[in-house]
């Protein structure tokens, strides 16, 4: 039998807010997925020093290599592990009724699985992948190109991914689906298509800071840096108002 709703104050409760941070924060932090997102590092690294060591130009084949390891597969699928599971995992193992019913804003519930996803995910993405940057030895630039992007990236699909994983059971297959599906190859179709994937703007910082041309990186640095918060921002709308119409059993 359903939950009922109760009724939800719109107030900021302190202590609310941080006991839900907490809370979503202890579910996040699991080995297995800490290191998958380790070893993606470490491969990238490695593969940075192969490119600094065999390279002629290692501005363009550093930004090339960051773009397709970071941008295409550790950034998205380091959000996807840990913010499909913030509340997806309250979802399957029936735990969410307990934190639905609690008197707090829906919008500070959504924005604390966010925020909790986002402190986990982005050192585990940032660090590596800067480290990576520096192994391939094309400047500074590339260094602090790559962290920003990486950032911003993090950021990004964390808010959509939260979203994503309270909508669908199976969040990581669908989440896969649109890393590889929309944003492998309908991106690549048009201009269009091209503003609707996140990848679109982690490429551009890149490619604006690096001045080598990418596919799909013909943004401005501007838009780069401030789009994939906004979709944050929406996203976060998006779960509070799932979160505000599910009936939880």
């Amino acid at each position: 039998m359903a939950a009922t709703r109760p009724e939800v104050g719109t107030g900021t409760p302190r202590g609310s807010f941080l006991r839900l941070y907490r809370l979503v924060l202890r579910h996040q932090l699991t080995w297995g997925r800490a290191l998958v997102v380790v070893g993606l590092g470490v491969l990238a690294s490695l593969v940075g020093l192969a490119v600094r060591a065999g390279a002629n130009d290692p501005t363009t084949a550093g930004t090339e290599m960051i773009n397709a390891i970071a941008f295409t597969t550790i950034v998205p699928v380091c959000a996807l592990m840990f913010a499909s599971s913030s509340l997806g995992d309250m979802v399957d193992d029936r735990t969410l009724v307990y934190v639905w019913l609690a008197p707090v804003s829906r919008v500070w519930f959504a924005l604390a699985a966010t925020l909790a996803s986002i402190t986990v995910a982005l050192p585990l993405a940032v660090v590596p992948l800067t480290i990576a940057a520096a192994a391939t030895g094309a400047g500074p630039e590339l260094v602090w190109a790559t962290a920003l992007a990486a950032a911003v990236g993090i950021v990004g699909y964390c808010g959509l991914f939260t979203a994503l994983g309270l909508r669908f059971r199976r969040a990581l297959v669908w989440g896969i689906a649109y890393i590889l599906l929309w944003e492998g190859f309908v991106a690549t179709a048009s201009d269009a298509a091209a503003l609707l994937s996140l990848r679109a703007y982690t490429a551009s910082i890149l490619s604006q800071a690096t001045g080598v041309g990418l596919r799909l990186g013909t943004l401005t640095m501007a838009s780069g840096v401030i789009v994939p918060p906004l979709v944050a921002a929406a996203s976060v709308g998006l779960t509070t108002w799932l979160l505000t119409r599910a009936d939880v059993d």
